[in-house]
C-alpha cells in the first residue's frame, strides 16, 4: 500500500519557515545567517556587500 504525505499534517516549522523581512527587503528564513546592527536593522549574509555600500556610503577599495 502505497502511503501518501498529508500537507496538513506537517510540522508547524515546514509550514512557517518565515523569520522576517531584511534592511534591504529579501525574506529571512529560519536559519539563515543574517547580521544586526547596532541601530537594529538586521542583514542577510548574502545582502551584506550591498548594504554596506549603497545604505551605509562605504566604499569598496583594494588596498595598494
Amino acid at each position: 500500500m502505497m502511503q501518501v504525505e498529508n500537507p496538513m499534517v506537517r510540522p508547524i516549522a515546514e509550514k512557517n519557515n518565515h523569520w522576517g523581512i531584511d534592511a534591504c527587503g529579501d525574506e529571512i528564513l529560519y536559519g539563515d545567517t543574517i547580521y544586526e546592527f547596532p541601530d537594529g536593522e538586521i542583514v542577510l549574509e548574502e545582502n551584506i556587500r550591498e548594504y554596506l555600500t549603497e545604505v551605509l556610503g562605504a566604499t569598496r577599495k583594494i588596498a595598494e
